[in-house]
């Protein structure tokens, strides 16, 4: 499926040119938005590297890499990105990853978002289940993914290595029908 648009009240979707790379710096280069990541911060040709594998891997077929950015509606600046990867060990399944700006953080865009992302997922792509991990001091995301009908289904033990560090990620997840489908 390409291109992939979705809209809501206050935000919309779409995919990532390679016009995005100074906005998508903003929250992959900032120390407070890549906190609960599994990366350390990224310089600018670390940003152009993500965006124009994105940009390339959005006309694959069969596509299975859905990086997307995520764009305030009343002034059309990309304030956020979201992903979908389909798991190919599960069947219509997929892994999600979002992350804000963090000036627009307290403003309830991470629901709007995820919401939005779960309605690619589960609308149009007819995915099962959908699942992410969060950083265990991440209670923001826990929040988020809690009021979109998430369910935290567990810990994964010294999952990433960030820092020279393992860290261990918690687990949400919502299946199809636990998720109420918006047109």
């Amino acid at each position: 499926m390409h291109p992939v648009t979705r809209s809501s009240a206050r935000l919309y979707l779409r995919e990532l040119a390679i016009t995005d790379v100074d906005s998508l710096l903003a929250i992959y280069g900032s120390p407070a938005s890549t906190e609960h990541l599994s990366f350390e911060p990224r310089n600018r040709d670390q940003v152009e590297q993500v965006v124009a594998w994105s940009v390339a891997e959005a006309t694959v077929t069969p596509r299975t890499e859905y990086a997307l950015a995520v764009v305030e509606s009343e002034t059309a600046e990309l304030i956020g990105s979201g992903r979908l990867a389909l798991d190919s060990h599960q069947q219509r399944g997929a892994t999600m990853g979002f992350a804000l700006r963090p000036d627009v953080w307290g403003r309830g865009y991470g629901v709007e978002m995820v919401r939005l992302l779960l309605s690619v997922g589960f609308n149009d792509l007819k995915l099962h289940r959908i699942w992410g991990a969060r950083s265990p001091l991440n209670e923001a995301s826990a929040k988020t993914m809690s009021a979109v009908g998430m369910v935290e289904e567990g810990t994964i033990r010294e999952h990433v290595l960030k820092a020279g560090e393992w860290r261990d990620s918690v687990v949400h997840a919502i299946l199809d029908r636990k998720f109420f489908r918006c047109p």
